[in-house]
């Protein structure tokens, strides 16, 4: 098989997407595959999952050295996810390798696409309230230190499961290492800055993903031109997205990767290509009204003076 540019160019887009918002590897990587380059999503998870073996330490490294991780919530991450990312592999290799298999991957793939949707929802909603709250501690992005968030006080049981849960997804779908724990991260540790989720996520994803794409060396069924040209766009990607996340309209990122979650899991549930585009572009219509209303309630109202000053409600994410 010939080296695919085209898969390396889609992947070199995703890795962007991964290195800004976190999210979005095997919840965009593995969906193109399948649907775009014919992979079988047995070979599309393997092949995805060695690649961010190699893609996420890239990422994590740019977010170390700006200071946006907390060790301790990596570390309590990893003591669930990564013996569950190993065991999703084996979850996976049970079930064995026949049409029935790879149909029924391609669903649990579909619903994790739509969880993972659901959960970026979730979390705009959530940064909305947070931007409502008072002032407080460093800016948006800013550094904090290696060793850990100050205000953040580590939950380790409710942590530990959310590396389970997570983990296991991942080892079975590829789906989840950003895009599912990350939303969860933002429930349990509100106080999160984005880059701090986004660089906490990164790092924790690194023995994650590693775990997993071990597995699927030795049990799975991994093609190596199909992770040759993953990691030839993925790795300038997320190094490019990783240094610019500071600066990027997160919101509108994770508006538009939303939608593309939800096309890919319609995808992954063989919806036809009409009720795909028409569903698309009632949810896009609705992202728009939502985010016209936000913008009306956050517009600013007149004082008595005539001075204009800004209303209550917070602008959204």
């Amino acid at each position: 098989m010939d080296f695919d540019w085209t898969m390396a160019l889609g992947s070199f887009v995703v890795a962007i997407v991964v290195g800004l918002t976190g999210m979005g590897g095997g919840a965009l990587m593995t969906p193109m595959l399948v649907t775009f380059f014919g992979v079988s999503p047995l070979t599309a998870v393997s092949s995805d999952l060695v690649a961010a073996a190699v893609m996420k330490p890239v990422g994590s490294a740019v977010h170390y050295r700006q200071g946006t991780i907390d060790l301790r919530l990596v570390a309590w991450l990893c003591a669930g996810s990564v013996p569950a990312a190993f065991s999703g592999v084996l979850v996976a290799r049970a079930l064995g390798h026949g049409d029935g298999v790879q149909e029924l991957i391609q669903k649990a793939m579909g619903v994790a696409l739509l969880i993972a949707a659901a959960g970026l929802v979730v979390r705009g909603v959530q940064s909305s309230r947070r931007r409502n709250a008072p002032a407080g501690g460093s800016p948006d992005g800013a550094g904090s230190g290696a060793d850990g968030v100050p205000g953040i006080k580590v939950r380790p049981v409710p942590t530990v499961l959310v590396g389970l849960v997570g983990g296991l997804v991942v080892g079975i779908t590829s789906v989840g290492s950003g895009s599912l724990i990350i939303v969860a991260l933002l429930a349990l540790y509100p106080a999160l800055k984005a880059n701090q989720l986004v660089g906490t996520d990164l790092l924790q994803a690194v023995p994650l993903v590693f775990a997993a794409a071990l597995g699927h060396v030795l049990f799975g069924d991994f093609k190596m031109e199909v992770t040759a040209a993953l990691l030839v766009g993925s790795v300038p990607g997320v190094y490019l997205g990783s240094k610019i996340s500071a600066k990027a309209p997160g919101g509108l990122i994770r508006r538009a990767l939303a939608l593309v979650l939800v096309a890919s899991a319609l995808k992954m549930f063989d919806v036809p290509v009409v009720p795909l585009a028409w569903t698309l572009v009632a949810l896009a219509a609705a992202t728009v009204a939502a985010w016209l209303v936000q913008r009306r309630r956050s517009a600013p109202v007149a004082a008595p003076g005539g001075e204009r000053v800004p209303a209550p409600a917070g602008q959204g994410t």
